[in-house]
């Protein structure tokens, strides 16, 4: 899980410079810790729909079910419901980092920059949207 928070360092730092202004890198809300633990405690649960196929990063910084036929039809709606979790946290991370940093106005590039990253360092074989929106193997 080291690179899930190199990822949000690294993040954060691009947030900091695309901004133009410097973000506090150290950044640890209470908010912010119970997001990151949630998102790391149900990776190891969403690394095999990602390698499967099944899921996909999306290029607005979210996970979809990319192809429900991948998913044995008695674990779909437990995979739904984590896709649908991990989405709405990654939203929240987005906005609670903003904040954290005193710019809420910066949520959409928070979004921005996490959604490459995640892109940039999701393992060779995993679905990713490419910027026109379609899906491409990594």
């Amino acid at each position: 899980m080291n690179w899930m928070r190199n990822l949000l360092l690294v993040g954060l730092f691009a947030v900091a410079g695309a901004a133009g202004a410097a973000a506090d890198l150290e950044i640890n809300t209470p908010a912010i810790s119970a997001l990151k633990s949630a998102m790391q405690a149900r990776h190891g649960k969403l690394a095999p729909h990602y390698a499967s196929g099944a899921l996909g990063l999306t290029r607005d910084g979210g996970v979809a079910l990319r192809d429900a036929n991948a998913v044995p039809l008695a674990e779909r709606q437990a995979v739904n419901g984590m896709v649908a979790d991990e989405n709405r946290d990654r939203a929240s991370l987005y906005r609670e980092i903003a904040r954290a940093n005193g710019h809420p106005e910066w949520e959409a590039e928070v979004r921005s920059t996490f959604a490459q990253r995640w892109i940039d360092k999701a393992a060779g074989g995993w679905w990713v949207q490419n910027a026109g929106g379609a899906w491409v193997r990594k």
